[in-house]
């Protein structure tokens, strides 16, 4: 396992659209193992290949609920409701802006066996599932921020007050 540069914003690869896995290849799994590590070293809820500079339909989230979620090819079936709030992204480090995302989405995707699975989320992981999708799609959520973007300084103080 190694931990992967994160592109960041105004890299081209982020723009892009991703393909689809057809087949777990050592390489793959090779991929989404470095993922992980690549999101816990950056204190990420959420990664996605093309963050890493892979055009490949694969994101993994953990939200810390016990939970190691893997998505190939995923494909948001369903959502729900709407939550608003601060929103941050590793490939664009320092900055954050509020987004309002559904509050719950069903997704149906690939886990790491090539199995299809749906995955339902509410909250914080219906919010990672939407971004990190996104992502596939070479959207990043600063498209959506509802006014501007704040340096990650000036939010702490908000909270703070």
């Amino acid at each position: 396992m190694a931990v992967r540069q994160i592109r960041v914003i105004g890299d081209e690869v982020l723009n892009k659209k991703c393909k689809p896995v057809k087949e777990m290849t050592p390489r793959t799994a090779e991929l989404i193992e470095d993922m992980f590590e690549t999101m816990y070293e950056a204190n990420g809820v959420g990664l996605a290949a093309p963050q890493v500079g892979v055009l490949k339909k694969i994101v993994v989230i953990d939200v810390e609920d016990g939970n190691q979620y893997v998505l190939i090819n995923p494909k948001i079936v369903e959502q729900q409701g709407a939550q608003t709030g601060y929103e941050g992204c590793l490939s664009v480090p320092g900055k954050t802006g509020i987004v309002t995302r559904p509050d719950y989405v069903k997704v149906r995707a690939l886990n790491e066996n090539m199995e299809e699975y749906e995955l339902e989320g509410q909250d914080l992981l219906a919010r990672a599932i939407c971004h990190e999708c996104a992502h596939l799609d070479g959207q990043l959520y600063v498209e959506l921020v509802e006014g501007e973007l704040l340096d990650t300084e000036a939010e702490e103080e908000e909270e703070e007050m």
